[in-house]
């Protein structure tokens, strides 16, 4: 597969982080930060002009030069680039080639490859904060748009009973089957899926998608929510219209968690 590379040039930090959220949500599915450079990927096949026009006239004039690149080698990429995660002495994430983390709670070893989810990026490392201050102990858990599989694992770990892990992309299904070997879950289910499932209900759902995503399926997870919803992938310019539609099926926000531009609610039926 093909790819078109984009060598950015965004103004500041926080244009940068926002052109990120926006890219992704057009089907770029890699970023790398190379100084004040940010490079993006996307398959040729999913490239659409008028989309990635319509993202850029958001911004003010941004410099960027796009170039075509033949099969990327992901995973030797993750293993140059890749350093482990920790969130306090709750949860650490590491790679295989890594040595075993110390002091934390909960251990979680990730191969990581296309996949989204590794804990680097704010709104996994906010998702699993918000995690250890609910009781996952016996519970249902949904985990919309799984990526890695890493908020799965990280719930089977908690004590769940039961896991759902959906996404939509192949390869992402392929990544999160495999994490799951690697961590010895005996209760995760990992399939494809593009939409919440038409029929269970789940204790906690843990949602971190986009806000595209989100708003088109919240009468879904609402109805699919027994307690708690948690959602990220959104920025902080997103919180009104995600809480507004989280109120109109019945949910209400209990906690919020920023850092950047990013930002992580849980909602509570």
């Amino acid at each position: 597969m093909n790819y078109f590379q984009f060598d950015f040039e965004p103004h500041t930090k926080d244009e940068g982080e926002q052109l990120i959220a926006l890219l992704a949500e057009q089907g770029f599915d890699g970023f790398e930060e190379d100084g004040f450079t940010l490079i993006a990927f996307i398959p040729e096949a999913n490239f659409n002009q008028e989309a990635f026009e319509a993202v850029l006239a958001k911004f003010e004039i941004m410099a960027y030069t796009k170039s075509s690149i033949e099969n990327i080698n992901w995973n030797q990429k993750w293993e140059s680039e890749y350093e482990p995660v920790v969130v306090g002495d709750f949860v650490g994430i590491r790679a295989q080639f890594h040595q075993a983390l110390q002091n934390v709670q909960y251990e979680i070893v990730i191969t990581p490859k296309m996949s989204f989810g590794t804990g680097h990026h704010a709104t996994t490392w906010m998702m699993m904060k918000l995690m250890e201050g609910i009781n996952f102990t016996q519970k249902k858990v949904l985990d919309f748009g799984t990526g890695t599989g890493v908020l799965a694992i990280l719930a089977e770990k908690m004590g769940a009973a039961a896991v759902l892990a959906i996404d939509y992309d192949e390869w992402s299904i392929t990544n999160a089957i495999e994490n799951c070997e690697i961590n010895q879950c005996l209760h995760c289910t990992v399939q494809q899926a593009d939409a919440v499932p038409a029929t269970g209900l789940y204790d906690i759902i843990l949602a971190n998608i986009n806000l595209n995503v989100l708003l088109a399926n919240m009468p879904a997870l609402a109805k699919a929510t027994q307690q708690h919803l948690l959602i990220s992938g959104i920025l902080k310019t997103d919180e009104q219209a995600m809480v507004a539609a989280a109120a109109a099926q019945g949910l209400h926000k209990v906690a919020i968690l920023t850092q950047k531009d990013w930002i992580a609610i849980h909602f509570e039926k």
